[in-house]
């Protein structure tokens, strides 16, 4: 048996200290922030260097890592006590919508790497897409146009466009069938 070799942070101290800036200005200026105020924490999201839309609104008690590594697109919404674990690149493009409680995490480590080397990819959450209560989106994923990823999932891989996802690990459940006009709103998707 190989013992494991001890682990060393990847981050610069330069790295650590923006962390640590960020973590106290949002801690001081937005946690406790009143829940409309979207304004307010778009600023200071912005200050660290966060892309967001006019309209994107993200909650005062959601966990962003790394303001740097956020885009939000028009409409879109980052609910309470989300987890925005964005070591790499976070995109959420018109209409998206993170629910609460869910944890959104571009980072892990190399389990055949004896010091656990540290392995990030993006995740873009498309279109319209919805990441509901409670659930897990991987490193690398893309939640396609109009997908829905149910409660609690576990999304390990891309979620095609207008489908619905449950379960861990993360399966097709049916197609997501818009009401009033399925024809332009969502393609017929049969999985």
């Amino acid at each position: 048996m190989t013992g494991n070799a001890p682990y060393r942070s990847e981050f610069s101290l330069r790295q650590k200290a923006a962390r640590a800036i960020w973590a106290l200005a949002w801690g001081l200026f937005c946690r406790l922030s009143p829940r409309p105020l979207h304004g307010w924490r778009r600023a200071w999201l912005r200050l660290f260097g966060a892309r967001l839309h006019g309209t994107a609104a993200v909650y005062p008690s959601a966990r962003i890592w790394a303001p740097w590594n956020l885009t939000m697109g028009p409409h879109t919404a980052i609910d309470d006590r989300v987890e925005v674990y964005n070591v790499d690149r976070i995109t959420l493009d018109e209409g998206a919508v993170v629910s609460q409680y869910a944890f959104l995490c571009t980072a892990s480590h190399d389990i055949t790497d004896p010091g656990r080397r540290l392995v990030t990819a993006p995740i873009r959450l498309a279109r319209a897409s919805w990441v509901c209560a409670g659930a897990f989106v991987n490193l690398g994923a893309t939640v396609g146009e109009g997908a829905v990823v149910a409660a609690r999932a576990v999304v390990t891989k891309n979620v095609e466009p207008w489908t619905v996802v449950g379960g861990n690990p993360a399966r097709f459940l049916k197609a997501r069938v818009m009401a009033g006009n399925p024809s332009t709103d969502s393609p017929d998707v049969t999985g």
